[in-house]
């Protein structure tokens, strides 16, 4: 859908959270963040051992609140976190108990500490809701499978016929699954008892304290009704919670302000691969990962694509985007750039300064590298310091520092001023107060244009060095490198 094509907005906004704007967010894998040995008795992998489909490396809760200094370093001050509650896989996403945070994870203990822990430092989290599809081991499944058509929770599930084949393949499911997926049994959203359930399910955690949901696929659930009946009960007990939903495509069918706040911004992760990994993308990496095809874009190409993103949704839709630049669901950017390490620190300076929701794959800060699913899911080197990047850690510190410091960064409108070749210059601009950035993706120093400077004294948030600026100018920016210019 073209901008000029936009679906009419039948609400009044604002509709989102107003932290969200002003948040920085840190994605964590929960079992490769970081163990703390208190949960014990356990078959793991060696922590750091190449990750595996079906092998547990055994981080847990405990473990992330121990590192909350490490994410609070970052700048960091909301985590969303892939799905933590009991099940029979690593990732999780396999759900046994909606009410109970997997054992292995350190229990519903665990979360409370964690909540606590990162509520004082002023840190929200969000959990990961898979609600279109359970698991074999989901006790109302498990029902279904014992008792076959007598069960008394036939009628939860969609069952095509008898008997059920959970686990032989050489007969038909019977029953419809996630893709097809005969271990993740597809929800009947349209039995009452069912959402109810689901809908318990989202009430019970935001009493619990998690200040919103990431929700998965929920294009699944192809019913407008329950998620804005999601919407509506999330919102009566915490009229602050964030609900962004993970949806690849066009999302305006959600986002009329009457079911989530924001979508997972893909749209937003395309062109960054495409301009700031132009000469090192790997494009046959990519086209087996979540990004599939990804041209290269020159600086024009790509200011007209973020243009087109930018105007996408509504402005207040806008300023809650999710914005990453890769996902437990992809490989990792440093990867897909072909391990060019200043493409994903260019990238994370025009994420850092753009408009929305900034979210940090965890490892991402130190140079962490990662294939196509499971690679992109290794466990974080706590031990091995000295393979972190250090200039990737601390210029990710640097980025974020300035943007809670600037106002503009985070709500400023943004205008780009010089999109040529490989040079690009933009503005953020809020009330009185602008910030200028600079990027270039050449190889080369380069001289940018800087045009309708606000007069005053800017410092540049990378290298600290100060100038005195007003109307235009130009600005030397180094090779593969950026100038964050905010007042001084």
């Amino acid at each position: 859908m073209s901008p000029t094509e936009l679906s009419p907005v039948t609400t009044e906004w604002p509709v989102t959270p107003e932290w969200v704007a002003d948040a920085v967010f840190y994605q964590i894998f929960p079992d490769r963040f970081a163990r703390s040995g208190r949960v014990t008795g356990l078959n793991l992998q060696p922590w750091g051992s190449p990750p595996t489909i079906h092998g547990y490396m055994g981080g847990d809760l405990w473990g992330v609140a121990e590192h909350l200094d490490h994410i609070q370093s970052l700048g960091v001050n909301a985590i969303y976190f892939c799905p933590v509650f009991q099940s029979a896989s690593n990732h999780r996403y396999h759900t046994h108990d909606y009410f109970q945070v997997d054992p292995m994870l350190g229990g519903n203990e665990a979360l409370r500490h964690l909540l606590d822990e990162a509520h004082a430092r002023g840190i929200r989290v969000v959990l990961d809701g898979v609600f279109n599809h359970a698991s074999r081991g989901f006790f109302q499944f498990n029902d279904l499978l014992e008792q076959g058509e007598a069960s008394a929770y036939r009628d939860w599930f969609h069952v095509d016929g008898w008997p059920l084949h959970a686990y032989d393949e050489a007969g038909p499911a019977n029953y419809q699954a996630w893709w097809g997926i005969r271990a993740l049994p597809k929800f009947n959203t349209a039995h009452p008892a069912v959402r109810e359930f689901l809908l318990s399910v989202a009430e019970f955690w935001i009493r619990f304290g998690v200040d919103g949901w990431r929700l998965d696929v929920p294009n699944e659930i192809d019913d407008d009704a329950f998620w804005r009946e999601f919407r509506r009960r999330v919102r009566a007990v915490n009229p602050d919670a964030y609900i962004v939903g993970e949806i690849w495509g066009d999302a305006h069918r959600w986002l009329q302000g009457d079911q989530f706040d924001a979508v997972m911004n893909y749209h937003f992760t395309r062109p960054c691969l495409g301009l700031f990994a132009a000469r090192t993308i790997d494009h046959a990496l990519n086209e087996v990962s979540g990004m599939g095809r990804v041209d290269a874009l020159d600086a024009a190409a790509f200011a007209r694509r973020i243009g087109e993103v930018t105007r996408m949704y509504h402005p207040e839709i806008v300023r809650a985007q999710l914005n990453l630049l890769d996902s437990h669901d992809t490989a990792r950017f440093l990867t897909a750039a072909g391990g060019d390490a200043t493409a994903f620190r260019l990238a994370s300076v025009f994420q850092m300064t753009y408009v929305g929701a900034p979210c940090i794959y965890y490892g991402d800060e130190i140079g962490l590298p990662g294939g196509p699913d499971p690679d992109c899911r290794r466990a974080f080197p706590w031990e091995d310091k000295e393979s972190w990047d250090r200039e990737t850690l601390e210029l990710l510190q640097r980025l974020t520092a300035a943007r809670h410091a600037t106002p503009a960064l985070r709500r400023g409108e943004l205008r780009f001023t010089h999109a040529e070749g490989e040079g690009l210059v933009y503005t953020r601009e809020l009330g009185e107060q602008a910030a200028y950035v600079a990027l270039n993706t050449a190889q080369a120093q380069v001289r940018l244009p800087l045009t309708g400077v606000r007069p005053g004294m800017y410092r540049d948030a990378l290298s600290g060095r100060t100038y005195d600026l007003g109307g235009n100018s130009e600005l030397d920016v180094p090779a593969r490198g950026a100038v964050v210019l905010i007042p001084a």
